[in-house]
């Protein structure tokens, strides 16, 4: 039977006494990529941090890794979380070697991961593209081999390209038996690589299947509330 890492029922979140997510239920096993899709303000990003210990949850309960979820984000790492979060997180005036150095893995499995990296390990953070920052905090957190990924629009405003190759990189980490949850502005591409999904309105699921039915469901789900736009709509 396939481990479950993460589970969550029943979650509520706010800010100031308000509400954002309401009777959220998710869950991810090893080895698979569960897309979280919604547009803008559906609160996408506010499950992501609280799930990986950054805000408190009003009610419900998380379960990581088979025990409920307790302490920060620093201590979820130490139990073999990752998270990636839509900010480019990298150290600007560092080279890129010195970034993957200060990472819980090695440099080799880096640059194993994404190979791309190679030729640029004496250059600054904050010298590289877009598309290469991410490629680099993507490589920093799958070189720790996470039992669990949560990655929050990791490709925002990159070339259709680098959002492939990324993505590719995610599912091959999956197939060694990480989960993923993947929040992903290309729904497209996302439920391409995904094997579930979920789709999020207003702070509470509407809809969820596979990865292959949600293709199928674009047009239900609704361009009012989620873009199906997609990098290109080729494999």
């Amino acid at each position: 039977m396939t481990e479950r890492l993460l589970h969550a029922s029943g979650l509520a979140v706010g800010y100031g006494g308000l509400p954002v997510l309401r009777d959220v239920e998710i869950e991810v096993s090893a080895g698979e990529v569960v897309a979280l899709l919604g547009s803008n303000g559906a609160g996408k990003t506010t499950t992501l941090l609280s799930l990986a210990g950054e805000l408190a949850v009003s009610e419900g309960t998380v379960e990581l890794f088979g025990a409920p979820a307790r302490g920060r984000l620093y201590q979820r790492v130490r139990q073999g979380l990752a998270f990636v979060p839509e900010q480019r997180a990298v150290f600007r005036q560092l080279t890129v070697d010195e970034n993957l150095r200060l990472g819980r893995g090695t440099r080799e499995m880096a640059l194993e991961l994404v190979p791309e990296l190679a030729d640029k390990l004496e250059r600054r953070g904050g010298l590289l593209s877009g598309g290469e920052q991410q490629m680099l905090v993507l490589a920093r957190a799958l070189a720790a081999r996470p039992r669990l990924l949560l990655s929050d629009e990791l490709s925002l405003g990159l070339a259709p390209i680098v959002v492939r190759r990324m993505l590719r990189a995610i599912r091959e980490a999956a197939d060694r038996g990480c989960g993923v949850l993947l929040v992903e502005q290309h729904a497209v591409d996302a439920l391409k690589i995904a094997d579930r999904g979920y789709v999020l309105r207003r702070g509470r699921i509407v809809m969820s299947g596979s990865g292959a039915e949600l293709l199928e469901r674009l047009d239900e789900i609704g361009d009012s509330y989620l873009s199906a736009s997609t990098s290109d709509d080729t494999p």
